[in-house]
């Protein structure tokens, strides 16, 4: 039996946390991300929006430096962040023009949800480079921010970004095709809200040189995004494998795969109670 969404699925953000960016030696996951991008072209042919908020700049950074020990010094983070931020957009550069797209690089910081203006300003630019059908690629800005670095992924950010823009579908591309229970089983189906039990069993990443933020921040970015209630209504997420062929074409036409998170309840926001619910959750709690 198909899956089914409250509404047609014409936006999605997808976010990439570092696995999916690079491997354990610290370098391109090339063939991966060319795959991601004819899935991207896919959708792009049936009108769909889709939005990258891209982890990696680090993980990169340290592979241009051939490192392979995580520094602590967030100097040093940034530093890795900067030089791994060229090469990241190098990169999606690449992978997205051999299928005929283009790509956007937007960085942000808690501080652009935080003000109201600038909010606004960003979900204003990101709607004109959809119009432009060009793909954006999200991330934060590590050079001049400690959050991501000091927490981890950018799953809260894409929560944030996806009710920003108000899209239809959140997909949290991870290592483990479901999040799993205490026992070991594999949590496939919908779920209304993030029970405790759930909560229990998510913990951080055990890769920590390559990625940071595990299932644990997914679960909070989950929470933000359709349990919090935001724009017009909550999003649905999705968390899976971001291996499984053909895995973003197969979860819009409502394959059921990975643990999916359905929205409670159709809640419409003026633009300033829409800001003060993102403004409001923009910290890390």
């Amino acid at each position: 039996m198909k899956r089914t969404f409250s509404r047609p699925i014409k936006r999605v953000v997808v976010k990439l946390g570092s696995s999916q960016i690079a491997d354990g030696k610290m370098q391109p996951r090339t063939t991966h991300l060319y795959s991601l991008a004819k899935q991207i072209k896919e959708l792009r042919k049936r009108n769909v929006d889709v939005v990258l908020v891209s982890s990696g700049a680090i993980v990169l950074g340290m592979g241009v430096l051939k490192e392979s020990k995580r520094p602590s010094d967030l100097a040093e983070l940034q530093a890795r962040a900067a030089i791994g931020q060229a090469a990241l957009m190098k990169l999606w550069a690449e992978v997205l023009k051999k299928v005929g797209l283009q790509c956007a690089q937007v960085l942000l910081t808690w501080d652009d949800f935080n003000n109201s203006v600038r909010c606004q300003n960003a979900k204003h630019t990101l709607n004109a480079i959809l119009k432009q059908g060009v793909v954006p690629i999200i991330n934060e800005n590590d050079t001049i921010s400690t959050e991501e670095i000091k927490f981890g992924d950018n799953d809260k950010l894409s929560a944030l970004v996806s009710q920003l823009i108000h899209s239809d579908l959140l997909v949290i591309l991870s290592d483990v095709d479901a999040i799993w229970d205490q026992n070991k089983k594999m949590l496939v189906g919908e779920f209304k809200e993030v029970t405790p039990l759930i909560k229990t069993v998510s913990t951080g990443t055990a890769n920590t040189q390559v990625a940071r933020g595990g299932m644990k921040t997914k679960i909070e970015a989950v929470e933000i995004a359709t349990v919090k209630i935001a724009t017009h209504a909550g999003t649905p997420c999705v968390i899976t494998n971001g291996s499984i062929a053909n895995v973003l074409v197969k979860l819009v036409d409502g394959e059921r795969i990975g643990t999916c998170f359905t929205e409670k309840e159709n809640k419409t926001l003026n633009v300033d109670s829409e800001h003060e619910f993102i403004r409001s959750h923009f910290k890390n709690s």
